[in-house]
């Protein structure tokens, strides 16, 4: 089962406040962790909401909305992606995650099991 571990983007991040020397050795730390347990299977720090854009469906249509936002609590900082037995796994690393938002700010991460291209069934009459 794969998982995603979703870093909330914290003020700090998104005001380009880049985290102190501490918070990035806890989060190297904590990928070496997971890299030799053999569950990482990828990570990453995402560019602020001001270099995102946004592209909204309406009627069919793209719409395109570029950077910044208004609400950081919306914006993903980063990410890291497991694969592991189980969800419980997967939740004992994410409160293993080093809680580096900055600023003395609450850390949040949202953690979601991945769907696996097998678990969807083909369309009637169709292939997948």
């Amino acid at each position: 089962m794969r998982f995603m571990m979703m870093v909330r983007a914290s003020n700090d991040w998104e005001n380009g406040k880049m985290p102190d020397p501490e918070q990035i050795a806890a989060v190297m730390k904590y990928k070496e962790e997971l890299k030799k347990a053999g569950v990482l299977v990828d990570v990453a720090a995402l560019q602020r909401g001001t270099e995102s854009t946004r592209i909204r469906f309406s009627g069919g249509k793209p719409l395109i909305t570029d950077g910044p936002f208004a609400e950081t609590r919306e914006l993903i900082g980063g990410y890291w992606l497991i694969q592991v037995k189980s969800k419980a796994e997967a939740i004992e690393w994410a409160k293993r995650a080093p809680q580096s938002c900055g600023s003395g700010e609450d850390a949040q991460l949202e953690l979601r099991q991945v769907y696996e291209l097998d678990e969807f069934e083909p369309a009637q009459g169709g292939t997948a």
